[in-house]
């Protein structure tokens, strides 16, 4: 008999530092939907699936919240800075696989329940999976990735990410893109927005199953 593997170590990196400028600076990532932030959505969302630990990206906005907090140097640098600060985290180095959420996301639950689901299902020299929306683009902040290549990533980008695209940190990484709905991917970023995912987290469904609908990106 083929004895059972160890389930792989997961962290999480939730980035919630940007500067809401397409709803008036307001602070997304705490906004209330279904009576919990962005934010603690979030962190509920990664912890469900035994993330440790989870590093935020962010000036502190919730004392409550069981994370550990990181700042890009200097702030606003983008969500590449975020990455490459939260992964200095010494947690992240123990864990195999690394969560990438940006915290504006309507229903992470379903995006990490979905994420997780797949990574069973991928070959085992895969190095991320992302989910992609509704038009077949890349979604690479709703993302699962193996800690030790996204870590090596971010070591070779220039300075720091600073301003840098996503799409340039995970150039070199072989990531397995995965067709999602629309509900798994969508994010508030405007007021409009933010009514929907209202709307939606009122009238909330299960978690979806896996599927193999994947294309592998390199």
């Amino acid at each position: 008999m083929i004895p059972d593997l160890p389930a792989p170590v997961i962290g999480a990196v939730l980035l919630a530092g940007g500067r809401g400028t397409r709803v008036d600076g307001a602070v997304k990532p705490l906004f209330d939907v279904g009576g919990r932030t962005l934010l603690g959505r979030a962190v509920d969302a990664v912890r469900s699936a035994g993330a440790e630990p989870v590093v935020v990206a962010a000036p502190v906005l919730d004392e409550s919240l069981t994370v550990e907090w990181v700042r890009e140097d200097p702030p606003f640098g983008g969500p590449v800075a975020g990455i490459v600060a939260a992964l200095a985290h010494p947690g992240l180095a123990r864990t195999d696989w690394t969560f990438v959420l940006a915290c504006d996301l309507a229903r992470p639950d379903l995006a990490v329940a979905r994420l997780v689901s797949d990574l069973a299902l991928l070959p085992a020299d895969t190095e991320g999976l992302c989910l992609a929306d509704a038009s077949s683009r890349p979604q690479w902040l709703t993302g699962l990735y193996r800690t030790r290549v996204l870590r090596a990533a971010a070591d070779r980008i220039r300075d720091g990410g600073r301003d840098a695209p996503v799409r340039e940190l995970l150039e070199d990484v072989s990531i397995a893109v995965v067709a999602a709905s629309d509900d798994l991917t969508a994010d508030v970023d405007t007021w409009e927005d933010l009514e929907r995912a209202r709307e939606a987290a009122a009238h909330p469904r299960q978690s979806p199953s896996p599927s193999p609908d994947v294309q592998e990106e390199s």
